[in-house]
């Protein structure tokens, strides 16, 4: 028996019957043989640990754009925050964790520079419409190892394509895949006010009262009461008590209002906005202008494909560097 085979046999005797056992995988676009150690589930968590898209996270903007401090969230750390929430949770309810990591671990990949702002813009733009829904699981399957893709399995697949509402509409087709999509919600909320109370945007006594009287007014006493709620009322699927989810949609709405959209947060997202629209318009017009590994992309799928990759791949830095290097005058020197 491998060491694959063995975790397999505990999962069969250990996890809940609503867990995705690794074994019952729908599987992979490309068949491949199993690794002797690690599950279907395991390996596609390496996989994106060890992608490009992966690494870029740590340079993209989560709420402030390029904020001066070190404790500030940034793409990367509001990931490790999501995984490290959704593992609690299906933990507690026997869930498959190694599946509720990878597609935690993969859900952002495909995130624009520039946070939503960036998302907002190629949506405007592209004429195929942008969401970093669609765009994450295109980097995983199109663009990650030199356009080979990550082959990832079909459940990790579909739990990053529905970690967030899509206009498709629809769940993830596994629990773990739902949990998911409310630890991205939990981490979020949370960090962002943190990040908020950091910036001078927002003091702990702003927040509402429908909310801290039912969850709590520090961080972690949100976070514990919104995922004790998901362990105590979840079983056929994954759901909160309505107390506490009407406390988690009263602090989105209150979120959307006093951070989201706050002119002190997002003052600089016009300038950003506008750097994106006029690399796209140059790279759509002038395609060969692309790195090389676009090229292919370019012939067989459009310009217009191609220069939306190319752009959403980017960090906010090296998206300013481009922008400089193509439209701001040098220093002349001999």
């Amino acid at each position: 028996m491998t060491i694959r085979e063995r975790t397999q046999q505990i999962e069969q005797r250990m996890l809940s019957p609503y867990a995705a056992l690794s074994e019952a995988t729908r599987g992979r676009l490309r068949p491949e043989e199993e690794c002797p150690i690690r599950t279907p589930y395991q390996r596609d968590r390496d996989r994106i640990i060890h992608c490009n898209a992966y690494r870029r996270l740590m340079h993209k903007t989560q709420v402030f754009l390029s904020p001066r401090g070190d404790h500030y969230r940034t793409r990367l750390t509001h990931t490790q925050e999501v995984s490290q929430i959704a593992r609690t949770i299906a933990r507690a309810l026997l869930l498959n964790e190694d599946l509720t990591e990878a597609i935690a671990l993969g859900h952002d990949l495909g995130h624009t520079p520039f946070g939503h702002a960036g998302e907002a813009v190629l949506n405007e733009v592209y004429s195929g419409g942008f969401s970093h829904n669609d765009q994450s699981v295109r980097v995983v399957q199109r663009l990650e190892k030199g356009g080979q893709g990550l082959n990832l399995t079909y459940e990790v697949l579909d739990g990053i394509l529905h970690h967030s509402y899509t206009p498709q509409g629809g769940h993830a087709c596994t629990l773990e895949g739902r949990v998911v999509h409310y630890a991205d919600k939990i981490a979020y909320m949370n960090h962002d006010i943190d990040d908020a109370i950091r910036a001078g945007i927002l003091a702990e006594s702003d927040l509402p009262r429908t909310v801290t009287d039912v969850v709590g007014g520090s961080k972690s006493r949100r976070i514990t009461s919104f995922v004790l709620s998901i362990v105590e009322n979840s079983g056929e699927d994954i759901r909160m008590d309505p107390d506490c989810q009407a406390a988690y949609q009263g602090l989105r709405s209150f979120l959307f209002e006093s951070v989201y959209t706050n002119p002190k947060a997002k003052g600089e997202e016009e300038k950003a906005k506008e750097v994106i629209r006029r690399l796209y318009a140059y790279f759509t017009a002038k395609p060969h202008k692309l790195p090389e590994d676009y090229q292919t992309i370019v012939k067989q799928e459009g310009a217009d494909r191609a220069a939306c990759d190319y752009i959403s791949g980017m960090s906010d830095r090296y998206c300013v560097t481009v922008f400089e290097s193509l439209f701001v005058p040098r220093s002349w020197g001999m």
